[in-house]
């Protein structure tokens, strides 16, 4: 299915992303201008690895995977990306392909900005350009404590960490815990925390059992926020 194209972003949809926030109405009036809202299906495709970088993302509402795969099939998923987060933006900077591949994990509505109207509003508007760039800046150090995290330690530390950091992001209190509104399949967290799906398994299971983790089938619930901590350190 190709993804579906609205008109220009609304000024309400402009001031919800964090990036847009601080610039003044007619500063994002212009960006709208050059702007269009592209909605994604769960499970559909936003970019592929290898693909031209041709046009700045952002994140207006819904999740997105980014992910590398390896020559045998293996995802290894870098980042999961929500709302008033960028994607792919340093490709677009350097005018390279995207590095890696980005899959809706739910329905999701993405601005999309052509490479072209991006840098002449960057060239218009410094602010944009420092708000930009402090994004980039965390994305990055998040992204080199992720590899760090895959290629050592023990892996239910690393479930902790993933479950501790989806529950203070994105959790609510309810149904007995922190609820986290993010339905993830047992092989995405085994690609989220560099394992297989037979040791995701087997620690969600016996998780499970001590009521530590509850599956839903809308996402997860953490019963015993004490224990992941004590698991994480």
């Amino acid at each position: 299915m190709i993804p579906s194209v609205s008109s220009h972003p609304s000024e309400d949809v402009l001031r919800r992303i964090p990036l847009l926030r601080r610039l003044s109405p007619s500063d994002r009036t212009r960006i709208g201008e050059c702007a269009r809202v592209r909605s994604f299906g769960r499970g559909e495709e936003v970019f592929r690895e290898g693909d031209p970088g041709d046009a700045f993302l952002l994140i207006i509402d819904g999740r997105v995977k980014v992910f590398k795969s390896t020559s045998s099939g293996k995802q290894i998923i870098l980042e999961i990306f929500g709302a008033g987060n960028p994607l792919g933006a340093v490709a677009v900077y350097e005018g390279a392909p995207f590095p890696a591949s980005a899959v809706a994990l739910e329905d999701t509505t993405l601005l999309r900005v052509e490479a072209r109207d991006f840098f002449r509003l960057l060239e218009q508007h410094p602010a944009l350009v420092r708000g930009l760039l402090s994004g980039l800046t965390i994305r990055i150090a998040e992204l080199t404590r992720r590899l760090t995290e895959l290629t050592g330690g023990r892996v239910e530390t690393r479930f902790a960490r993933l479950f501790l950091k989806l529950a203070d992001q994105m959790g609510r209190a309810e149904r007995g815990g922190v609820f986290i509104p993010l339905p993830l399949a047992r092989q995405e967290l085994a690609d989220l925390t560099g394992t297989t799906i037979e040791t995701c398994i087997r620690i969600m299971s016996r998780w499970e059992k001590e009521n530590v983790l509850h599956t839903d089938k809308d996402g997860f619930v953490v019963l015993d926020r004490e224990e992941l901590e004590a698991v994480a350190s």
